[in-house]
């Protein structure tokens, strides 16, 4: 397993529509390898492809809710289908973040529930029915495959404080990225 370098916002693979994984073979099963440890090293919840710096349509999750629920898997090739989001102003617990947006949080409504279907690692088709935090995962991970930051869904409030961090850390050109377990930065 290798932990690979994570790209952060500003990198043009971050900001564009990933293409269909079309090889199920040795090469995408040490991908998703090298993806969970990355994630886990971070640590984080999910990881899109882009975000490793690759283009594909492939993310990966791991959640645990507060039962005790494990949930990890691997999509690719995904369609995930949401409920309206609720109508309000986010609160504290809609706090997500961003290992592409590192050490920053803002709050974001989401859909409480989403359908996920997609493909595994060996290319077999499976769905996936979520709430919560994993619900969130999900769409937070699909965004990432259609060129979208969860900076990008943020109210004015939120945009305002996201564009300060990418200045203050003078992010938001190519080239930047940071590798979990060396670098000195958190999600």
């Amino acid at each position: 397993m290798t932990v690979l370098p994570i790209c952060i916002t500003g990198e043009p693979v971050l900001h564009e529509v990933a293409e269909p994984v079309v090889g199920f073979d040795a090469e995408l099963a040490q991908l998703v390898e090298d993806m969970f440890a990355t994630m886990e090293a971070a640590p984080g919840v999910g990881l899109a492809a882009p975000q490793v710096g690759l283009g594909k349509r492939l993310f990966v999750y791991d959640w645990t809710d507060e039962d005790g629920t494990r949930t990890r898997g691997v999509a690719a090739n995904p369609e995930l289908w949401v409920t309206p989001p609720p109508i309000g102003i986010a609160e504290e617990e809609d706090e997500e973040g961003c290992l592409s947006i590192p050490g920053e949080r803002f709050a974001l409504m989401r859909s409480d529930r989403a359908i996920l279907r997609a493909q595994d690692e060996l290319g077999e088709h499976y769905e996936l029915e979520a709430s919560g935090w994993l619900a969130r995962i999900l769409q937070h991970e699909f965004d990432h495959l259609n060129g979208v930051l969860y900076a990008d869904r943020l109210d004015a409030l939120g945009t305002k404080g996201v564009q300060k961090a990418i200045k203050r850390n003078k992010w938001g050109v190519p080239g930047n990225s940071w590798l979990p377990g060396v670098d000195d930065l958190e999600d």
